[in-house]
């Protein structure tokens, strides 16, 4: 669906549930029906989170913001901890997309040694998928009793994780053949007949710039590397967009710098339960529910905070 059609779908399903609250309201001055009262009370609902969902997205008027997202997590440094809190954050954002209505694909993956991951990268797609989601860059600190130390010590975790928008091809970027570096290999797959017999999986490393890629969860080489070359292409449109980040906060003279690895969130299981975003303030106690996918209020502090004028 076009963003226009988007738009005016939104905007049409607005309108409908706004006719039916009115007639429900004239309705019910005539007679007092329970029935009407309650389907009154469930469309107002709607509305509430329909319109507020309509403002948020005014908000979202970045060059990319519409675009589908490519998102990959990091294990930080800390073996196993770190590697279990790496998939920690990704189920976290699975949940997210299922209770969003985005969709999700995996691309790539490294399993951790013991447990969890030691990265991942997966395509989010829906509307504004990458406009909501670009709030996630940074990195994620996690504070927790391990459940893979002995001696029930508190630990803390990083893992980082990285946000760009997936672009087909964009005019501006020239990717010349003799600056890739193209390697092939095996998928890893689950074992015996699972395993990929073949080097479908696709590694492309961007010479002049040193940036790597990797794709391995399409059916063939040749779609692996298509999906590699889109990424390729996000990850060098987000690279000139922090370039021209920091050209104009050079020319404004700004003291602070603009750095996407810094560390935005904490979450903390122990000894008290909290997760608090470092760039907005905002906190909540319900670390499970955060855990669960319910992400949507720190992305709206944090879209409300950077569209400031």
């Amino acid at each position: 669906m076009k963003l226009c059609e988007y738009k005016l779908d939104k905007a049409n399903r607005i309108e409908e549930k706004l006719e039916e609250c009115s007639l429900a309201i004239e309705l019910l001055q005539e007679c007092d029906d329970d029935k009407i009262y309650q389907e009154l009370s469930q469309n107002l609902k709607f509305l509430e989170v329909e319109i507020e969902n309509a403002k948020l997205e005014t908000l979202l008027s970045g060059k990319y913001d519409n675009y589908n997202a490519i998102l990959t997590i990091h294990a930080g440094a800390g073996g196993t901890e770190a590697q279990d809190w790496a998939d920690m954050l990704y189920r976290m954002y699975c949940m997210y997309a299922e209770k969003s209505g985005f969709k999700i694909k995996v691309l790539d993956v490294l399993d951790g040694d013991e447990a969890g991951i030691k990265s991942i990268s997966f395509l989010v797609s829906g509307e504004f998928a990458y406009g909501y989601l670009k709030a996630e860059k940074g990195v994620h600190r996690l504070v927790r009793i391990s459940p893979f130390d002995a001696n029930a010590r508190r630990h803390t975790s990083f893992a980082s994780v990285e946000v760009m928008p997936e672009i087909e091809e964009a005019p501006d970027i020239v990717i010349r053949p003799e600056d890739l570096k193209i390697d092939t290999y095996r998928s890893s797959g689950a074992g015996g007949q699972h395993v990929n017999k073949t080097e479908s999986a696709i590694r492309i490393t961007h010479l002049s710039t040193g940036i790597v890629v990797a794709c391995q969860n399409e059916r063939s080489q040749v779609q692996n590397k298509e999906t590699a070359m889109k990424m390729l292409y996000s990850k060098l449109v987000e690279k000139q967009e922090l370039e021209e980040m920091e050209k104009l906060a050079s020319i404004r003279g700004d003291v602070k710098k603009i750095e996407w690895g810094s560390q935005i969130r904490s979450y903390v299981f122990c000894p008290y339960t909290m997760v608090k975003d470092h760039r907005t303030n905002f906190e909540t106690s319900d670390v499970q529910g955060v855990m669960n996918g319910n992400l949507q209020e720190f992305i709206n502090e944090y879209l409300k905070r950077t569209s400031v004028k």
